[in-house]
């Protein structure tokens, strides 16, 4: 018996080293494909210190010979930079904020209570998703344009507070979701609302979590519709106003790609500090459907 303990122990770093072995390709393929989604961020960085000539130079550097660091003043020279992003942050947080509110009362909906025409309804939202976007850009533009909403911080935001792929994710989630804690809660007295704010909502933490950090990135990187809707530099987010620096015959792309580095340095920070919570939650919400 303590014979074949021994050999057992004796195989088990065989085995892994094995194993370990056989694994190599996929480090491989792991470190090229990390290498290969690192290097525009990179280059971007290199190149926002870079002259003009260098950045359009054949062959292209990859340091530059000078570290110029007048790009970045150019960046605040060139556009109203402080008020854009404090224009990008307040859009990305209404919008953030009011999906989180929106889509997990409708996912609730959706998933626990049962009301006539519920399947059909959640089939118009799934729907909704086939749709490209740009389709809805003319009658958005047009509902705006009657409200006198163009050129206003409400023409970013309110378009952006309803999202079906969020209603999706967290419809799974609560599906998810041990249907026993409500029921003792409907048993004590609680209804329908302060079952879903009191018992449901804490639960789906991890689905809010990565909700969250998607509309947010998302928003924070719309570029299309604030172009459309706004026209003021000082009522622009980040994502326009930087897109004003392109000229039509010339473009500085240091400068270009400092103000850019500047707009994405915020959403690295955001993302690193929660992906843990990001990757959790959309783990979770794909365990149910």
């Amino acid at each position: 018996m303590r014979e074949a303990t021994v050999r057992d122990a004796a195989r088990k770093p065989t085995r892994r080293a094995s194993r370990e072995g056989r694994m190599w390709p996929a480090h491989v393929l792991l470190t090229l494909g990390a290498v290969i989604t690192v290097f525009p961020l990179v280059w971007e960085l290199l190149t926002s210190f870079k002259s003009f000539g260098e950045s359009v130079q054949v062959p292209p550097t990859i340091l530059p010979a000078h570290w110029d660091w007048s790009n970045y003043k150019k960046v605040f020279d060139g556009v109203p930079f402080s008020r854009q992003f404090i224009n990008t942050v307040v859009m990305a947080l209404l919008r953030t904020a009011a999906q989180l509110l929106l889509c997990s009362m409708a996912a609730y909906a959706f998933a626990r209570i049962r009301f006539p025409g519920r399947g059909a309804i959640f089939l118009a939202f799934l729907a909704v998703l086939m749709v490209p976007g740009q389709l809805f850009l003319l009658p958005q533009y047009q509902i705006m344009q009657n409200l006198g909403w163009l050129d206003s911080m409400q023409a970013l935001v309110v378009p952006g507070m309803f999202s079906a792929f969020g209603t999706f994710l967290l419809r799974q989630f609560f599906m998810g979701l041990p249907e026993e804690l409500e029921e003792a809660a409907r048993l004590d007295g609680a209804n329908p609302f302060a079952v879903f704010w009191r018992i449901a909502l804490p639960l789906a933490r991890p689905g809010l979590l990565a909700l969250g950090i998607l509309t947010f990135l998302w928003s924070w990187n719309d570029l299309m519709w604030p172009l459309i809707v706004n026209t003021d530099p000082a009522k622009m987010p980040l994502s326009a106003g930087l897109a004003s620096l392109q000229g039509a015959h010339l473009t500085e792309y240091p400068v270009l790609m400092a103000g850019s580095l500047l707009a994405t340095l915020p959403v690295i920070v955001v993302f690193v500090a929660m992906q843990r919570q990001f990757i959790q939650g959309i783990a979770f919400s794909g365990m149910k459907g």
